[in-house]
């Protein structure tokens, strides 16, 4: 079974993802997703996690460029990239989240819905932005 913060960082990928596919404003689906029963719950931690990849996604992005070897953010597959997004978040701005269980989270999530590279990748990336967490935790 997976554990409540699993779940969580699942859910906000599939409201990341759907939004990002269809264009539409995530904190818009957010909202409606937790306004109608026919859905699965949206909790807490899910919510929050899609609000900062929201307010953050400008500086997270551009962390990804400075980090991501060999891909643009635009180029990167839609899964991996919000992975990336919400793992990041998580490194630096989800205090209460160790940075070990932010990357093994996403590594552990890019296993069951990337392809047989991620993992592997989504581990170098958030592994060299956790190397400088503590400092870009300082200028944030």
């Amino acid at each position: 079974m997976l554990r409540a913060r699993t779940k969580a960082r699942k859910r906000a990928l599939d409201i990341l993802f759907e939004s990002e596919a269809r264009g539409e404003d995530p904190l818009a689906v957010l909202e409606q997703r937790r306004s109608t029963d026919d859905a699965p719950p949206v909790s807490d931690y899910a919510a929050l996690l899609v609000r900062g990849v929201v307010e953050h996604r400008e500086r997270i992005d551009q962390l990804l460029a400075e980090h991501a070897e060999g891909w643009t953010v635009a180029r990167m597959p839609a899964v991996d990239r919000t992975l990336l997004r919400i793992g990041v978040l998580e490194l630096l701005w989800v205090d209460e989240i160790d940075d070990p269980v932010a990357i093994t989270e996403a590594v552990e999530l890019a296993r069951s819905l990337s392809t047989d590279d991620s993992p592997r990748y989504l581990n170098g990336v958030l592994g060299r932005i956790s190397d400088i967490a503590e400092h870009l935790r300082a200028t944030r």
